[in-house]
């Protein structure tokens, strides 16, 4: 059942501190819906498909179409933003209109709402914990040095190198986004099991015809290629930084939930670009904290958290883009460190540490 990213907030209020710095952020009224702001950017979002659709059907140069199978990667990324924001209700009060919005915008570019919801909603109620949060448990990733000592056979070998196909098997991240996306739909129980199913399926013959029915066979294969490929590597682009090389934590952390959305998160710095491309994740630390904040308040809020942060000896970690991107490979191969060596012990304790915070990970 997926998990309503409002409990995450409810469930700290008894914390003085979370509390003294969710009533200065309700104070200034960044809880507050933005539906001028929604009325604007969901429209012009979804628009952006038109122009791509017509260079699609009007245009028979292929570099123009992998111009264009580029453009439609960065289009189908940001529409998937707005079932983000659905999904944390941040556009309407009501669920049931969340629900419906993002039940038409996530089936446009092919991802089951439900299950989507589901899991990140479960990332955000333990970030960072073994264990509890799907976003690090990937068979052939590691995200710190004992969680690699785990692994066993193939894979066990494989992660020494993990740093050098991180960003190729990346690519591949929509097939198991569909894979995910139906075995949800089969296994599980959607709110709306017959309308998310029937929009879900409809978007492959479509998509399919619009593009072979225009380009042909070979062409068609090749845009396929370039835009769902394209279409995962900007996605794992806008997520990937937000919590890579941060503190690993097992199921007796002892943090509450104040310490665990800080330390296991990091920002990238804000600039125009960065805040549009994230669409708001750029601000990992606030958004956790305060996952039904509109994007739009984001920027307000961390003039609120940063300082606080501050006063209470929080560490706040945050980086620059396009640095964040070498980072995150220098920790995947920092995971997999103990690998490399021959006499790499079997298991392992889990640690706090990350591997670049010089813990016992080491």
């Amino acid at each position: 059942m997926a998990i309503d990213a409002l409990n995450f907030e409810s469930s700290a209020v008894n914390d003085p501190s979370f509390s003294d710095l969710k009533m200065s952020v309700r104070e200034r009224g960044l809880l507050e819906r933005q539906p001028r702001y929604y009325a604007v950017k969901i429209p012009l979002t979804i628009a952006m498909l038109i122009p791509g659709i017509f260079v699609l059907v009007l245009f028979n140069s292929v570099w123009i179409q992998l111009l264009n199978a580029i453009y439609f990667a960065f289009a189908f990324t940001q529409i998937i933003f707005i079932g983000h924001d659905c999904g944390h209700r941040q556009v309407f009060r009501e669920p049931l209109w969340n629900d419906l919005l993002a039940l038409c915008c996530m089936p446009i570019v092919g991802v089951g709402y439900s299950w989507w919801r589901d899991t990140h909603n479960r990332h955000h109620s333990e970030p960072n914990e073994m264990g509890a949060d799907p976003a690090i448990e990937y068979d052939v990733f590691a995200f710190s040095q004992s969680q690699a000592l785990r692994k066993r056979g193939l894979v066990r070998w494989l992660l020494r190198f993990q740093a050098f196909y991180f960003i190729p098997l990346t690519l591949l991240y929509p097939i198991l986004m569909r894979f995910n996306s139906i075995r949800y739909i089969l296994k599980e129980k959607p709110r709306y099991p017959g309308v998310e199913a029937a929009l879900f399926l409809l978007h492959f013959p479509v998509y399919f015809w619009l593009v072979f029915s225009h380009l042909g066979l070979g062409v068609g294969i090749l845009f396929v290629v370039v835009h769902q490929s394209l279409f995962s590597l900007f996605l794992v682009s806008t997520f990937a930084p937000n919590h890579k090389g941060m503190v690993i934590l097992d199921e007796n952390h002892g943090l509450d939930f104040l310490h665990q959305q800080i330390l296991t998160a990091q920002n990238v710095q804000s600039n125009p670009f960065a805040d549009f491309w994230f669409g708001g994740l750029n601000y990992q630390i606030e958004h956790h904290l305060f996952p039904r904040i509109p994007r739009n308040k984001l920027k307000d809020t961390q003039q609120i958290v940063k300082p606080f942060c501050k006063k209470h000896s929080i560490p706040y970690q945050e980086t620059r883009a396009p640095r964040c991107y070498w980072e995150i490979l220098k920790f995947m191969h920092q995971a997999g460190k103990r690998l490399r060596d021959k006499k790499a012990p079997e298991g392992g304790a889990l640690n706090l540490a990350p591997p670049s915070a010089g813990g016992n990970d080491l």
